[in-house]
């Protein structure tokens, strides 16, 4: 069986964590094939991604039982050495959706813990259930968040809030995630509701997604040149298009 499955239809990819009867937690094996998914889709024509998981769980974090096969090893060689450009294995099975060139919706239910949060917030937008439960869970078991999180949970969340997630391992409930700004909204059905967004993203023109991803990204990190710059080439590329700027004209017509 495969730990992660992906399916495609209308320029939206479904990828689903496929591990229920372990909640969706994150074996190695599963890690792996969580960043093969993310690899296929770079070479994919899709206009927007949904990561859900499948039975009770969106992930309840890392196995713990399969980290046994990493004792005696060389820790340097495990999680130092860069294995993926600037980042290790553990921080790509996060990093690699954040990277994708189109959005991503991560639709949570049930538990969202650990590891399954640090991929939960490399989404661009995060739908709920009611009864999601969400925590940054690393320090329950001594250890500090380590797969990317902490590249992307600053931009989210208040310094102090974050803190206090960190230090307590605290589970939070979806209403109060969404207060602090760990969810985008709470939604009854979150698979229909990512779906919903998916297909109104997939309905935009594909360049104009993926410039606008482009141009999130480098207003998060870039000065003030840096995105003014950006905000002036992506848009000039867009024009510069015949087909895009014909699609710009019939809108502006129709107001």
């Amino acid at each position: 069986m495969k730990l992660v499955t992906t399916e495609i239809a209308n320029g939206i990819a479904r990828v689903t964590l496929n591990r229920p009867d372990k909640l969706n937690a994150i074996s190695l094996d599963m890690l792996d094939q969580v960043l093969a998914a993310a690899e296929a889709l770079q070479a994919v024509d899709v206009n927007c991604v949904i990561l859900a998981g499948e039975g009770r769980a969106f992930c309840a974090g890392i196995d713990v039982a399969s980290l046994t096969s990493l004792l005696g090893q060389d820790m340097e060689e495990v999680v130092v050495r860069r294995t993926h450009g600037d980042t290790n294995r553990f921080q790509e099975f996060s990093l690699a959706w954040r990277k994708l060139e189109v959005p991503v919706i991560a639709a949570l239910h049930g538990e969202c813990y650990g590891a399954g949060m640090q991929l939960a917030i490399a989404a661009d937008m995060r739908v709920a259930s009611p009864k999601a439960k969400l925590s940054i869970m690393e320090m329950k078991w001594g250890l500090v968040p380590d797969m990317g999180g902490m590249t992307i949970f600053p931009q989210v969340l208040r310094d102090d809030v974050l803190r206090r997630l960190i230090y307590t391992a605290e589970v939070v409930e979806a209403e109060q995630a969404l207060e602090w700004g760990l969810v985008t909204e709470v939604h009854k059905d979150p698979m229909a509701r990512a779906m919903e967004l998916a297909t109104q993203i997939a309905a935009q023109s594909p360049s104009a997604i993926r410039a606008a991803k482009r141009l999130m990204d480098e207003a998060r990190t870039g000065t003030k040149t840096s995105i003014l710059m950006a905000e002036s080439t992506e848009q000039a590329a867009l024009i510069g298009k015949p087909d895009q700027m014909a699609a710009v004209m019939r809108g502006l017509s129709k107001k």
